[in-house]
């Protein structure tokens, strides 16, 4: 039943917003043109419809919220004055009460809002479909002001978003039991990723440990700042963090007149996406412009600000190796071995043959390169993809979707920065130095060096082990164990034996030579 309502709910605003009549227009066919007008009659759709969209969208809740800002990044999809509009949802979604963000400081914390900060500024500088931010100053363990920024949860998210998960898992359900090609997509694995990254969100201590782990990682790239936790402060619906002094990636113009070399700026982009996703398998999955500022401060002038670290993407050794080589080969244009690692990958059924997929994944690749990032779309790229996999049935992996979501905001982003960016060429001395690394002497070194500690431990309890695992074996195995160790022993004396024997028979000869020089002599 609540299903049933969010659904009516969600249809209602649609309506209201005008987004049918939206829709029916952006057709050709003059008969839908029509139709459009007269389901608008009678209502007032006077806004701008890019405005009506933003406005519907926040009407229906984070996850609506979410979609929307995705699709701002993509100016390459969407008509100007929509894309505009979208922009606003990066960070400008209408905040909440004040009094609700201190009362839940205080609920957190159990104490009065000026036991727990110096000052605190009630008017929020950034608001988000989860969260708002707040300007403060505290006192830190050693007893020194910091200037901090205030994250706290917006109220009542938690049910809003299980609503609407519900609602996405019924519908993936239906998706998948339509036909064989909705189960190949994997629509309830990939809603259950999202939920998971969603809850995970919610959780605002979970967002403090991945912001810390990302500074670790990234502490010595110098080419993008995480701002330090105070953990002191820190509680599922609150976190104090050290507040970060930058320009909004977005407001290019004042970049510029600062000096700020934008091209380098798209290039250093690259370098930490690939970083983050190759080296560490740990990345920022957020990576709209409302997340990224840059630094004017003179110590760090040009380097990116990574904010807000509630959806963070996880890949695994097997997963990054794979997806190396297959970008590596992209690089080189080698689809045959794309094809293999597909099969090999088990993502493509046995028996596929793989001169076809290597000449359709030609096809798809080969138009995009040696072309800037303005005559690119990696949408319009992972769409015919999608087309050629359906072909295939390649099965979707619902672990590399917030990776899929993460390059399309990359792209999003080098397209704003630099359009004459060349995506392949600047990722592809990074990915080769990545694999070169990877299977060189340095990486087995690195290995051995981890699991030493392990082998200096298990190998001193071997003889233990074998004794005890004698003695506990039934006395079938046992004497079984037995006759087998016993023929080995046979078989190591007959290899001894030929090998003395020919050591000998070598010895022999060598010494007959010997004999008959000197009787020659």
């Amino acid at each position: 039943m609540r299903r049933f309502s969010r659904s009516i709910f969600i249809v209602l605003v649609a309506l209201r917003y005008g987004l049918d009549e939206l829709v029916l227009t952006s057709f050709q066919k003059p008969w839908l043109r029509v139709v459009a007008r007269i389901v608008s009659v009678g209502r007032k759709l006077d806004a701008p419809r890019g405005q009506r969209l933003r406005e519907a969208l926040e009407s229906l809740g984070p996850i609506f919220v979410k979609f929307g800002q995705v699709l701002s990044t993509r100016r390459d999809l969407l008509p100007p004055d929509i894309a505009d509009e979208l922009a606003w949802l990066q960070d400008r979604v209408p905040p909440f009460d004040s009094k609700i963000a201190i009362a839940t400081i205080e609920r957190a914390f159990r104490r009065p809002l000026a036991d727990v900060f110096v000052q605190f500024d009630p008017t929020p500088v950034a608001s988000a479909s989860i969260a708002q931010v707040h300007f403060a100053t505290i006192r830190d363990n050693r007893g020194n002001l910091r200037e901090a920024a205030v994250k706290v949860l917006r109220p009542g998210m938690r049910r809003v978003i299980e609503q609407d998960l519900e609602l996405m898992a019924m519908m993936a359900g239906w998706v998948e039991g339509l036909s064989a090609d909705g189960k190949r997509l994997k629509p309830r694995e990939v809603v259950a990723e999202f939920d998971k990254y969603l809850h995970d969100e919610l959780d605002l201590v979970r967002e403090a440990a991945n912001a810390a782990q990302l500074r670790r990682n990234m502490a010595k790239l110098d080419l993008v700042m995480i701002p330090e936790m105070f953990w002191d402060f820190c509680h599922p619906e609150v976190i104090v963090m050290e507040r970060m002094k930058g320009v909004p990636i977005a407001q290019l113009d004042r970049l510029r007149a600062a000096g700020v070399d934008i091209p380098k700026l798209a290039r250093d982009g690259v370098t930490i996406f690939f970083t983050q996703v190759f080296r560490d398998g740990f990345f920022h999955a957020d990576m709209h412009p409302g997340n990224i500022q840059v630094s004017l401060e003179p110590a760090t002038f040009g380097r990116y600000i990574s904010l807000d670290f509630g959806i963070i993407g996880t890949l695994t050794e097997s997963d990054k190796e794979y997806l190396a080589q297959n970008f590596v080969a992209f690089f080189r244009r080698d689809y045959k071995r794309v094809a293999e690692l597909h099969l090999e990958s088990g993502w493509v059924p046995e028996g596929t043959r793989i001169d076809e997929l290597e000449a359709a994944i030609r096809t798809v690749c080969e138009p995009y390169f040696d072309r800037p990032l303005k005559e690119i779309s990696l949408g319009m790229v992972l769409m015919r993809l999608f087309q050629t996999s359906r072909r295939f049935q390649v099965e979707i992996q619902p672990q590399l979707v917030l990776l899929q979501k993460t390059l399309l905001n990359i792209e999003g982003l080098g397209r704003q920065l630099d359009p004459e960016l060349d995506l392949w060429h600047t990722a592809k001395p990074f990915l080769e130095k990545w694999m070169a690394d990877q299977i060189g002497p340095r990486k087995l070194f690195e290995q051995l060096r981890a699991e030493a500690p392990r082998y200096a431990k298990l190998l001193p309890q071997l003889p233990r082990l074998l004794h005890d695992y004698l003695e506990n074996r039934p006395a079938d195995h046992r004497r079984e164990l037995l006759e087998l160790l016993a023929a080995q022993k046979r078989t190591n004396r007959l290899l001894q034996t030929i090998v003395y024997g020919g050591i000998g028979f070598v010895l022999g000869l060598l010494a007959m030579q010997l004999l008959v020089r000197i009787r020659l002599f």
